[in-house]
């Protein structure tokens, strides 16, 4: 306006600006209870995911009998989920952060899931191994990928407030699909007419499985709403800046560090998920237990960390030292597999064992990726752990029917405790090189708020060289903070 002062122009600004506060209560983007009921819909956006993950675990006896398949050929049901997350969940944190968004990229994702999960349906009505397979891909592309834009979610909603129990909450609510699944996908096969084919049942089975999927892109279609809100008033708060644009040649900044979080995630993960799905037949056999018993066990580990995640991500946020409970986790996933390999304890200890240790890992380990790359990269990041993650679950289930086949229970246990040791020793650098580089991955959460005071003002180049540790803007005041 013409012959007014810089003052006049602020104000005029803020005057706008508070015009544009429609919302009230709980949907009021400004308010303390949005993010709250985002987080509701963010917990249930991979239900179907996991449920329909563990499809073939819960059924493996049947599936083995019905579709007259071997061990390996059953466990690479698993392979072809991974195959393709070897590079398109790294390719979809990139779409994430440069073209799509999280939420329309969540909504995507989920379409894949549903599509994904009607052709393996579909795949085994017909007795199709092949067509099976290509559903367990196209339900790769998208369950690793849905992963990583839950994980986006969590951080662009939650960094600086309460992190790791968001983190833990997700995995709980997570798990309850996979104990859901556990629990209910053979009682469902059971309750189909006996007089049907074995492959029409488990085709059946399948696609009631379907449903599940569709829960999940409900939920993302809610949180893209809700999304739309939230970023409607950073715009507003504050105005695009060009230096927050994501590039790819950003990525060869990943620090050492992150990539040392790559490899735990990859040699703990693959003594965890592969062991889960090939166990039942390991209780049938060693000790003698009905396959509804064998289930229930298997589903241990998952409901344990369904009860733990959220508490112990309190615990971690509260008292800080990352490196401390992820080595200790490990540690503990050792003691557990060595008491199924060498002893005749019953199950049900070292499984409640592993799910306490994995719900620990889980909380302390993938916050820690908030901690070492700005955000406008994080989808990128989860993206690039998924698909690390991914090649040693495709190439390590191969490894585990083969073992199965070749060698049985006693071999295959051995090769998960080699796994987990060399996980604990990637853990072990990480504490030496995060001590070396004084970053922030194993300090309390005040030190956290101590280098954050020293750091203010400092550009993401000088705290790369400081810390190895480029952390995230605040959206709230544009400063440096941490968990």
């Amino acid at each position: 306006m013409e012959g007014s002062s810089p003052v006049d122009d602020e104000q005029t600004q803020l005057v706008n600006r508070q015009g544009t506060r429609t919302y009230h209560g709980l949907l009021d983007p400004r308010g303390p209870y949005l993010r709250w009921v985002a987080v509701f819909f963010m917990c249930f956006l991979s239900f179907g995911s996991y449920y329909c993950y563990d499809n073939p675990a819960g059924l493996e006896d049947v599936m083995k009998s019905d579709l007259k398949i071997s061990s390996s050929t059953f466990t690479a049901f698993y392979s072809w989920y991974s195959w393709p997350n070897v590079v398109l969940a790294a390719v979809g944190g990139i779409l994430i952060d440069k073209w799509l968004g999280v939420a329309r990229g969540a909504t995507v994702f989920c379409a894949f899931i549903v599509v994904g999960q009607i052709i393996f349906g579909f795949g085994g009505y017909f007795r199709l191994i092949w067509l099976m397979n290509a559903g367990r891909f196209v339900f790769g592309i998208g369950g690793e990928s849905l992963s990583s834009a839950q994980n986006a979610y969590a951080v662009s909603w939650f960094f600086g407030k309460q992190l790791n129990f968001v983190f833990g909450l997700q995995l709980s609510f997570a798990r309850v699909g996979s104990l859901v699944n556990m629990n209910t996908i053979h009682r469902i096969y059971d309750s189909l007419d006996k007089d049907s084919t074995g492959p029409h049942r488990i085709g059946t089975t399948l696609l009631i499985a379907v449903s599940t999927c569709f829960v999940s892109l409900v939920c993302a279609l809610i949180l893209w709403t809700l999304d739309i809100r939230r970023r409607k008033v950073i715009q507003e708060d504050h105005p695009h800046d060009p230096a927050d644009e994501f590039h790819i040649r950003d990525i060869r900044h990943f620090s050492a560090s992150l990539y040392c979080v790559f490899i735990i995630c990859v040699f703990y993960y693959v003594a965890i998920f592969p062991f889960i799905a090939a166990a039942q037949l390991l209780f049938i056999s060693k000790y003698n237990l009905s396959p509804t018993w064998s289930n229930a066990c298997n589903s241990l580990v998952y409901f344990m960390s369904a009860i733990l995640s959220p508490l112990l991500g309190y615990v971690v946020d509260k008292t800080g030292r990352n490196l401390y409970w992820l080595m200790g986790s490990i540690t503990t996933t050792i003691f557990a597999h060595a008491l199924l390999a060498f002893l005749f304890v019953h199950p049900v200890v070292p499984l409640v064992l592993m799910g306490i240790s994995y719900s620990i890992l889980a909380a302390s380990l993938w916050p820690m990726v908030a901690f070492l790359v700005p955000k406008k990269m994080l989808g990128t990041a989860y993206g690039f752990m998924q698909s690390i993650q991914n090649l040693g679950l495709a190439v390590m289930n191969i490894f585990t029917g083969l073992i199965l086949d070749s060698y049985g229970y006693f071999i295959l246990e051995v090769f998960f405790i080699i796994c987990l040791e060399i996980a604990l020793l990637a853990a072990a650098f990480l504490y030496v090189y995060n001590s070396i580089k004084k970053g922030i991955l194993n300090d309390s959460p005040s030190a956290r708020r101590a280098k954050q005071d020293l750091l203010d003002g400092k550009t993401d180049a000088t705290i790369n060289a400081v810390v190895d540790s480029p952390v995230s803007p605040d959206e709230n005041n544009g400063k440096v903070s941490y968990t």
